[in-house]
């Protein structure tokens, strides 16, 4: 483990575009054959998020959560 990070391996990208998680991520993170991921990145990298959607709204929902309390210390 790297700071936040764990290494789980490297994927080559094959001929259709396609690359294999590692098992070994795929059971910690628990993903199963037929789950949608999401593949992201910011405008101004090479780097690649693969996130479950409901993963992301939970983080978003936190997000959210946080900007309203910053909100609400600002008005008291």
């Amino acid at each position: 483990m790297v700071g936040k990070f764990k290494f789980w391996g490297s994927a080559t990208v094959g001929t259709k575009g396609q690359i294999v998680i590692p098992s070994e991520a795929r059971q910690a993170l628990d993903m199963k054959e037929g789950d949608k991921l999401l593949i992201v990145s910011s405008a101004h990298s090479e780097t690649l998020v693969v996130v479950k959607p409901d993963v992301l709204e939970q983080h978003m929902q936190r997000v959210q959560t946080n900007i309203k309390d910053l909100l609400d210390e600002d008005i008291k």
